[in-house]
């Protein structure tokens, strides 16, 4: 079993940074591809960004591309999102997911085994 814990969320301006960790419990972690999704309210779960187990590989969300960064430290069993020129439209919770089933990287959800319990981002305009 993998428990995943988000953590970094908060309210900023538009045009600022945050950076998201999350955290995970296992000796295994390197073992797993990671992703991060994100649900705004009254709206379906979207991929936002995924990093392979090494964190050579990396895919990200047209929306966010060029803003928002995945990364990941195998030592700290930790992956992260740094966030920046935040907008209100990336407003939502923002949960992370693990699996050991994708030997590269996925955008689709279904293909997440564990997923954590989200951090609010608000970025207020």
């Amino acid at each position: 079993q993998v428990q995943l814990v988000e953590s970094g969320g908060g309210l900023v301006q538009t045009g600022g940074s945050l950076r998201l960790s999350c955290t995970t419990s296992g000796r295994t972690f390197s073992s797993y591809a990671m992703g991060w999704f994100r649900q705004a309210r009254g709206k379906e779960r979207e991929f936002v960004s995924a990093i392979n187990w090494s964190g050579g590989l990396t895919t990200n969300a047209d929306s966010v591309k060029g803003r928002f960064t995945i990364s990941r430290d195998n030592a700290k069993n930790t992956v992260y999102l740094q966030m920046n020129s935040l907008k209100p439209e990336d407003t939502a919770v923002y949960y992370c997911a693990a699996t050991n089933r994708v030997w590269g990287v996925t955008r689709r959800g279904e293909d997440y085994d564990y997923w954590g319990q989200g951090t609010q981002v608000t970025v207020s305009s």
